[in-house]
């Protein structure tokens, strides 16, 4: 075995929990898999076969691509107020018995933790993620974001208040998630007004983001009455959604003649829908891997 032959070998066996820090870092799947390539890229240039710590050293090419990332996106976006990127989520079949659909899965997180790693600022971002997510030390997370090692987990806590301030605790129960998820389809189709605010905490929040097409403006709603105000202009879409596996969590895709137009990602705690985080931009869905709902 030649060094460029061990070199992908050592790569591969570090491929998913490369993607996994990037997914986690980008909340996108496509963007994350470009993040591994660029660092596969480094790695079969630079010929470091002799490094000790292989997997340290990917995982800090991979930080780097993603903060670089991070910063050009937040100069590109002037977003005004009230206006969401809800992450792109991973999508599967709630009978899934794809081993690599049920591997991404498994290493996904909430969608509304993801929501909640995008408002903030992208060193943090990375501090969290590297330490709290993959408990990577300071020491070796300081030199990725040019601070010191005590400013570094500075970072990583002010994110964490951020994050246990932010995210809802979810219920883990999948079954009952999916008895609610069903039950907010079926009033949703039925424009069951009284039915959805069962289904929902009074202080749902619901946060959509269709991209920038003209009639895609990114929207936050607040409180049940609200939401289930959205909800059922939804109604007319709901006999097209199916029930899909978002994140690990039950949700919905809605999509048409082929043609997603929305996933639909449910957060929910003490038996109540918490949070809805839609995405509806067109042309990021387009990116999105979902014809294994194909039937």
């Amino acid at each position: 075995m030649n060094d460029h032959e061990w070199l992908a070998e050592r790569f591969e066996e570090n491929r998913s929990h490369l993607r996994a820090v990037a997914y986690r870092m980008l909340g996108s799947v496509s963007e994350a898999d470009d993040a591994v390539q660029e660092a596969w890229l480094r790695l079969s240039r630079s010929g470091v076969s002799g490094v000790e710590n292989l997997g340290g050293w990917l995982t800090t090419v991979v930080g780097r691509v993603c903060l670089d990332q991070l910063r050009m996106r937040k100069a590109r976006r002037e977003d005004p107020l009230e206006t969401f990127h809800v992450p792109e989520p991973i999508v599967g079949r709630l009978d899934t018995a794809d081993p690599e659909q049920e591997a991404l899965l498994a290493d996904s997180v909430g969608l509304a933790l993801l929501v909640v790693l995008e408002a903030l600022a992208p060193a943090e971002r990375l501090a969290f993620v590297l330490h709290d997510m993959f408990a990577m030390p300071f020491d070796e997370i300081a030199p990725i974001v040019d601070r010191t090692p005590a400013a570094a987990r500075q970072l990583a806590s002010r994110a964490r208040r951020r994050v246990q301030g932010a995210a809802p605790a979810p219920d883990t129960d999948l079954a009952r998630q999916r008895e609610v998820v069903d039950a907010f389809l079926a009033a949703s189709r039925g424009g069951d007004f009284e039915a959805l605010l069962a289904v929902l905490d009074p202080d749902v929040v619901l946060r959509a983001d269709a991209g920038d097409a003209p009639e895609g403006v990114s929207k936050l709603v607040r409180g049940a009455r609200a939401v289930v105000e959205q909800a059922l202009t939804f109604s007319r879409f709901a006999v097209f959604a199916r029930p899909a596996l978002v994140n690990g969590a039950p949700g919905l895709v809605t999509a048409r003649g082929g043609r997603p137009f929305s996933v639909m990602g449910f957060a929910l705690a003490h038996g109540k829908i918490v949070e809805i985080n839609i995405l509806a931009d067109l042309a990021r869905l387009s990116r999105l891997d979902l014809t294994i709902l194909d039937d």
